[in-house]
């Protein structure tokens, strides 16, 4: 018996082993097949139990008789409807019970109950303050729990841990308690006394705030923290200066990872935390500065809420037991060895929610308490003084975990509620872990309160929203009018001016609108919040980001162009077939994804970007610019260097594959609408072929930003779990001294790169308000049925740019040109690229001479 609470206290699991309902819920079903929408209306499956026979839902207290509804139809199709009536402080008893559903005696199954909670609660709820807050420096603490039996604060005091009952509001199911200023820096969890479905008992759950503000180190504890207290502020960061929003059909976004960042930067006084931002002579805050001076206006930090998967305590953490740098570059050591310690270094994307409006531990100098807030502030502040803008990827979509785990904390307060469940009840994890349920009233209020808190108390700038099609467009919305209502004079932020935009994927449980209207790519049109396109960047890079041969080529790859004799690619007809389809998906790019722009496909067909395929969708979505966000690559699949390596044939040198991602880099660059980059990636910067990075430590992710220590290609086989597929493509590549680049290749591109930005933020034409402004001011001259494969001629306004991905030099006339003055733009033609100075215009004829893998820009004289 000592044994079992040991576990259940190491686990935060009080049990509770007596007590009414005890008897029941021992025998309560695995799954949950029957469906509780309202407080009268019950969703049973087709075909579940004879249907004449007595239906019935059994609680603790008794049970409620169910009467088929034939005039109810419900919006889940294989369902019928049945009617329930009874009081609603009965409903409610029976809610904080164990349920199940019954037919005739011979079906048993259990009952899914967020439809009838948000029926009961949901209205009166979502006006519900939760949290810590303060008023007149006295704290109170709210959870809503109302399934619960009790809730007490478990409060730590200077005198041990007290347990103190707190309040249920029976309309919000909200329990709350205050206290004296005393409590301001306690450390606290709630006692949540609840019938937890995963334990098919009552149990008592000692949980910390989902509306956590402030927490100890790896999580234990929640923190009653004022987020005012001008004791967690930086100085100067009431009176801190954004720089000025630019529309944002006009941002260019730079994404990276805090750790990333600076934990391979010598010159960083604070590599791997959220203080390297506050560098501001370091290389990385250098070259920061770089591309803000070039048109840079915001960067995109991977999550930096809370997060389950890396001890904060530096003490806690291990490291690699290997000398990585003295192993062949193409050996499987390197991976093997980062791989035996990747449970408990240092490093993970932070994909894994566990606190979503706490910044994450591990990247403070101290995890535990206030020095998070305090040095997030200290980093949007200095990225602020570098001329930038913050966005913060968001991860509502999904929790660490679920059920009785101990990183579970949202269904270890309402068991069953915030998680989206499948027909069985299962926690659906289409998305990779538990997915949570934002169509639900208090998860979706969750989402809106937590981004205004960061907006408000962080002065973040825009967010990112990962898998944004699993949630309701709704939600999303919601997001959007909330954060709208935030102004300098009431909150201290122009919420108007913080930008939304997210990953529009439609896939899992709820792809095509089968549970609610999702924030897909095509749903958000004419939304202003934007889109990930991966139309254009498959066409850029080549294949997609699943292919088995990663040699597929593509626009910037050489298809056709520089073919690497891959069989995938084809003939040479074919090849050339599929390169000016490429083409076309990069003009609808181009245009900013626009659906109803008019245009010659390759054919000579006059089509609307809608025509135009991509793998049987239409690949113009948007219906202004600012609703697709433009980029090549960004920390999902293999970087854009690591896919040319893959599909530019091998013996191309590494000058040409530096022009090559320029090349690349430009196409979303210049495209209409905002675009995103990811960081490095103008230093062509390598994760040694790894699709997945995740967890592969700082080995295989750190940016090099001085380019004698190499881009990080070479560093070893990536790592088995994502990549063994792909060794033997690998291999030969990883071994080739020639593919890595020197200073020469990295230090152009990157001036390459800044040129263009400069270019494309400072000519007004590459951010047209409207799609009617776009259709008018934007074409291309030749496309049609003689288009140059691996040419794309654009005309926008006074300028015309030549993208030209070929390895040899093009000329391209454009006729109706001829006699009208163009000259390189002096951008260029000053700029830090002595390649493309060798572009050149002969007014009489019209023709615009492009040297090979170059993208140039003429303004008419």
């Amino acid at each position: 018996m000592r044994r079992l609470a040991a576990v259940a206290a190491a686990l935060g699991v009080a049990l509770t082993l007596a007590g009414p309902g005890r008897a029941q819920a021992d025998a309560a079903p695995a799954d949950a097949r029957v469906l509780w929408l309202d407080r009268h209306t019950v969703a049973w499956p087709k075909g579940l139990g004879d249907p004449a026979s007595p239906h019935r839902l059994v609680h603790d207290r008794g049970s409620f008789p169910l009467t088929r509804d034939t005039k109810r139809v419900l919006d889940r199709p294989g369902y019928d409807a049945y009617r329930l009536d009874a009081p609603v402080a009965a409903e409610r008893s029976a809610l904080t019970g164990a349920l199940r559903a019954e037919a005739g005696g011979g079906v048993v199954t259990g009952v899914q109950i967020p439809g009838v909670l948000d029926d009961l609660y949901g209205a009166a709820a979502a006006k519900a303050q939760l949290g810590p807050a303060f008023r007149k420096g006295r704290p109170s603490l709210a959870v809503w729990a109302p399934t619960a039996r009790r809730v007490a604060l478990e409060l730590e005091l200077g005198d041990g841990t007290r347990r103190i009952p707190m309040h249920r509001d029976a309309a919000t199911g909200v329990w709350s308690v205050s206290g004296p200023a005393s409590w301001k820096g306690k450390r606290y969890r709630y006692a949540v006394t609840v019938h937890a479905p995963a334990a098919r008992e009552v149990v008592t759950n000692l949980v910390t705030d989902p509306y956590s503000t402030a927490l100890t180190a790896d999580s234990a504890r929640s923190v009653v923290a004022d987020l005012a207290d001008p004791a967690l502020a930086p100085p100067g960061w009431q009176q801190l200066r954004k720089p000025a929003a630019v529309p944002w059909r006009a941002a260019q976004i730079q994404e990276l990872h805090v750790r990333d960042f600076s934990v391979a930067d010598r010159t960083s006084a604070h590599p791997g935390q959220y203080l390297a931002f506050t560098d501001r002579a370091s290389a990385g805050m250098r070259h920061l500065k770089e591309l803000a001076d070039a048109g840079t206006s915001y960067v995109h930090l991977l999550p930096v809420f809370d997060f389950a998967t890396v001890p904060e305590r530096s003490a806690d953490r291990q490291v690699p037991g290997c000398d990585l740098g003295a192993l062949p570059a193409d050996s499987e050591r390197q991976q093997e060895c980062v791989a035996r310690t990747a449970a408990r270094d240092a490093y993970n994307w932070g994909y894994d929610p566990l606190h979503y409006t706490v910044p994450e531990g591990g990247y403070a100098s101290d995890p535990d308490g206030p020095r998070r807030t305090l040095e997030f502030r200290q980093m949007v502040q200095g990225l602020s003084q570098a001329g930038l803008r913050t966005v913060m990827d968001v991860v509502y979509n999904h929790t660490a975990a679920s059920g009785q785990d101990p990183k579970s904390v949202l269904d270890r307060i309402v068991p069953g509620y915030y998680h989206r469940l499948l027909d069985d009840g299962s926690v659906a994890n289409s998305t990779c872990c538990a997915n949570t349920a934002p169509e639900h009233t208090m998860m979706g209020k969750l989402v809106v309160d937590s981004v205004v808190t960061w907006a408000r108390q962080y002065k973040v700038d825009g967010f990112r929203f990962d898998l944004m099609g699993h949630h309701p467009k709704a939600n999303i919305l919601a997001v959007r009018r909330a954060l709208d209502a935030l102004t300098v004079a009431k909150d201290g932020v122009d919420g108007k001016a913080i930008v939304l935009y997210g990953e529009g994927w439609n896939f899992g449980e709820v792809a095509n609108d089968a549970r609610f209207v999702q924030a897909t790519q095509k749903n958000m049109a004419g939304t202003g919040i934007a889109t990930f396109s991966d139309r254009s960047r498959d066409a850029i890079r080549g294949g997609g980001p699943f292919d088995a041969d990663p040699r597929l080529q593509g626009f910037a790859s050489g298809l056709f162009t520089a073919p690497n004799g891959a069989p995938g690619n084809g003939t040479p007809d074919e090849q050339r077939a599929r390169l000016l389809h490429d083409q076309d998906l990069i003009k609808v790019g181009l245009t900013g994804n626009l659906a109803g722009y008019r245009f010659t496909d390759s054919s000579g067909r006059d089509v609307r970007g809608a025509d135009v395929d991509y793998n049987g969708s239409p690949a113009g979505y948007a219906a202004a610019p600012g609703d697709a966000l433009a980029y090549a690559d960004a920390h999902d699949n293999e970087s854009l260097f690591d896919a040319l390596a893959y599909k530019l044939p091998q013996a191309t040198p590494a000058a040409e594959r530096a022009r090559a991602q320029v090349v690349a880099m430009a196409t979303a660059a210049l495209s209409q609408g905002p675009a995103l980059s990811q960081a490095g990636t103008d230093l062509l910067r390598s994760k040694s072929l790894d699709r997945n990075s995740y967890d592969s430590g700082d080995w295989f992710n750190a940016i090099h930003w001085d380019c004698a220590a190499g881009n990080g290609f070479g560093r070893g086989l990536p790592p088995a779990a994502d990549n063994a597929a792909k060794w033997p493509y690998a291999r030969p590549l990883l071994a080739d001294a020639a593919l890595r680049p020197g200073c020469g290749p990295v230090t152009s591109a990157s001036a390459a790169y800044r040129d263009l930005l400069r270019i494309r933020t400072t000519e007004k034409a590459f951010a047209l308000p409207t799609a009617a402004a776009v259709q008018e001011a934007l074409s291309f001259p030749l496309s049609g049925g003689n288009e140059t494969p691996g040419v794309i001629t654009m005309r926008l306004g006074d300028l015309v740019v030549v993208l030209n991905a070929a390895p040899q030099p093009q000329r391209q006339q454009v006729a109706a040109l001829a006699g009208t003055p163009y000259a390189l733009h002096p951008v260029q033609a000053h700029g830090a690229d002595p390649v493309v100075k060798g572009a050149s215009y002969e007014a009489a004829s019209g023709t615009f001479a492009v040297p090979g893998r170059t993208v140039a820009v003429f303004r008419r004289g």
